[in-house]
């Protein structure tokens, strides 16, 4: 199965578009976005195109593949206008024999790592920082933001197909690389 994460979209409609983009030429199963969705919070600056209504409707139209988890900057209102759930703070997918555990950052981090055996992978968003390191006994995954990376990196999102996590830019170009 392949797998497309991607976090903070931040109520921007032209990266959501661009997201979007990227999910069908990729031609991966599932989108796994990692919270943040429709609003910016106090400590970000409004994205480019900023529109939540619209990002409503471009992903409402793309409901049944998707995999959401709640973010900080989400609420329970949101869940009103959205066709697809977002209050849940995690999801466990299995690839194969390894178990995933998606959260958005911040409860689960790694400074409050959730409930993981030898192996296991934790993937996040919320910082907007892409990384992918390999631990002593599990390996911890951000895809980076799609709209509002931070540290220096580009726009964002990560791919996950036979063992190897790759985060992508829109362009296409390989940010990093790590097989599982």
């Amino acid at each position: 199965m392949k797998y497309m994460f991607a976090s903070d979209i931040h109520g921007s409609a032209y990266y959501c578009k661009k997201m979007l983009e990227a999910y069908d030429k990729e031609k991966a199963d599932r989108l796994v976005l990692l919270g943040d969705i429709l609003y910016h919070g106090p400590r970000n600056d409004l994205p480019k195109d900023y529109a939540p209504k619209e990002v409503i409707a471009l992903l409402n139209e793309r409901k049944d593949d998707l995999y959401v988890v709640r973010g900080n900057c989400d609420a329970e209102v949101d869940q009103m206008v959205l066709k697809f759930p977002i209050m849940a703070d995690y999801c466990i997918i299995m690839d194969g024999e390894r178990t995933i555990y998606a959260s958005h950052g911040h409860i689960y981090n790694e400074n409050n790592l959730p409930p993981l055996k030898n192996g296991d992978i934790f993937i996040h968003g919320h910082t907007h920082v892409l990384r992918a390191e390999k631990r002593e006994t599990y390996t911890i995954l951000n895809p980076g933001s799609v709209s509002i990376p931070k540290e220096g990196n580009i726009p964002t999102y990560a791919v996950l197909e036979n063992g190897v996590f790759s985060i992508r830019g829109f362009e296409g170009e390989v940010v990093k690389e790590i097989t599982l």
